[in-house]
């Protein structure tokens, strides 16, 4: 076994934990900054007669945008930008894991990926390079998501139980990062100025970088594949290792229709926020940033508390399997969108009470914490060796076409109104928890016999 499986020095886990935990922290804190400010910028200013105009290329681009998905507003076209971004984000990665896995290897990618991030944000200084901006932060994350996620799996041999926790510990840093960024990078872009947020962000991806050129000797070292020849045939995957491909595949698929809707909480919400929520507490009129800052924390304690009861059910042999998790993740989101349409439609034309909108977001980080360490953990311990960095992109990819998909159902929310958009998006959650239901028992039997399906006293626990 390598040395730096074998390191216990991050309580019980290897130090390489530690430098990615660190990394993902600040690269989630420029993340968040920007996905914080993006939807604001965009509708109180980029957007607007006399700033759109400068710029670069923007009436070409919103002319090919508009030919495909038709005439939009100016709140339709702004949630249809911010949904291609963060759709291309978790798109791009399978260009990532080519990179790391045939080019540049997994840690000069995610260096490449950071300082690409890095001129991202300081690109989105001036209004004339924000296409430029957009398309060099689209890249970075790219180049970055996969080949993080995998980093992280491979420092654990296969079976090893700890692999879960520290998905959730990467889950727990993420959103450290996603915590401190509205209350930094929001704060200071909606008092001072929407272009000094973007520059924080930047320069928290510098020091993203710094943490992880520090703990690159604590990685696994990259295993680089060079293209070959008939006479030197990539290692063939076998029937078991195809059977858990589908089995992966239907897995994806099932998330899909869930983070289409639990991810717009981050796109149209918090527009509707700005203007329909009454964000008075104690006198203070709370930043519509802030929000977001309440998410983070809500996911970190999500998670622990997703743990603890995933021990406790564990011991008593009654832990749900991935696609339970899924199940019960969807049936979450879809909770929390019913609450925020029967809030929306009690206040009637009167702001609706913060405390229902942090109730919806306590749900959907709730709800987070039982879909994305489950469902990382089964493809690092599902998928074949030889395609392990492409299937976790794979899965980053899902993210992606769900915000694609909710940036073009952005365009709803002005004629259905508030409250029936909340609706709408509460059948979506809910038509994924049908399917993963429909999809659970045919990834069992395609990984009955898989050997990471059994544990050290021989019960099956595929999932």
């Amino acid at each position: 076994m390598p040395a730096f499986q074998n390191d216990t020095a991050f309580f019980g886990h290897p130090r390489g934990l530690f430098y990615l935990a660190l990394t993902q922290v600040w690269e989630r804190f420029s993340f968040y900054g920007m996905q914080a400010l993006l939807g604001l910028y965009m509708v109180n200013e980029l957007l607007l007669p006399g700033h759109v105009e400068q710029v670069i290329g923007f009436a070409g681009f919103r002319a090919g945008l508009e030919a495909v998905v038709g005439p939009l507003t100016r709140i339709a076209l702004s949630a249809q930008i911010f949904g291609l971004y963060v759709g291309l984000v978790n798109l791009t990665p399978l260009l990532g894991a080519w990179l790391g896995d045939r080019v540049l290897g997994q840690r000069r990618t995610v260096m490449a990926g950071l300082l690409l991030v890095a001129a991202g944000h300081l690109l989105m200084g001036l209004e004339a390079t924000f296409l430029f901006a957009l398309l060099s932060l689209v890249l970075g994350a790219g180049f970055l998501k996969g080949n993080m996620y995998a980093q992280v799996g491979e420092l654990y041999p296969r079976g090893d139980a700890r692999c879960s926790r520290a998905f959730s510990i990467f889950l727990v840093a993420l959103n450290v990062g996603a915590f401190l960024a509205p209350l930094v990078c929001g704060t200071v872009g909606e008092i001072y100025g929407y272009h000094y947020g973007f520059g924080i962000a930047a320069f928290g991806m510098v020091i993203g970088l710094g943490f992880y050129m520090a703990g690159t000797r604590h990685l696994p070292p990259d295993r680089r594949r060079p293209r070959r020849d008939a006479a030197d045939p990539a290692p063939a995957i076998d029937r078991g290792g195809w059977r858990a491909i589908v089995a992966i595949l239907l897995m994806i698929i099932a998330t899909i229709p869930i983070n289409t809707a639990s991810y717009q909480a981050y796109n149209v919400l918090i527009l509707w926020a700005a203007d329909h929520v009454d964000r008075e507490i104690y006198g203070l009129d709370v930043p519509v940033t802030w929000l977001f800052t309440f998410d983070g924390l809500m996911t970190i304690v999500g998670v622990a508390l997703s743990v603890a009861v995933w021990r406790w059910l564990a011991a008593r042999r009654r832990e749900p399997d991935s696609y339970g998790k899924i199940v019960i993740s969807g049936g979450l989101v879809a909770l929390a969108y019913t609450l925020l349409a029967l809030g929306t439609e009690v206040a009637g034309p009167a702001p609706v009470p913060i405390l229902m909108v942090l109730l919806f977001f306590v749900l959907i980080d709730l709800a987070y914490a039982w879909y994305d360490p489950p469902s990382n953990s089964f493809v690092s311990r599902f998928a074949p060796a030889a395609v392990t960095t492409t299937m976790m992109s794979l899965m980053l990819m899902s993210v992606g076409i769900a915000n694609v998909v909710l940036g073009w159902l952005g365009r709803f929310y002005e004629p259905l109104g508030p409250a029936r958009f909340w609706w709408l998006n509460a059948a979506i959650a809910g038509a994924g928890v049908v399917l993963a239901l429909v999809l659970r028992p045919v990834a069992r039997r395609l990984l009955a016999d898989h050997p990471a399906g059994i544990d050290a006293a021989g019960a099956t626990t595929a999932f």
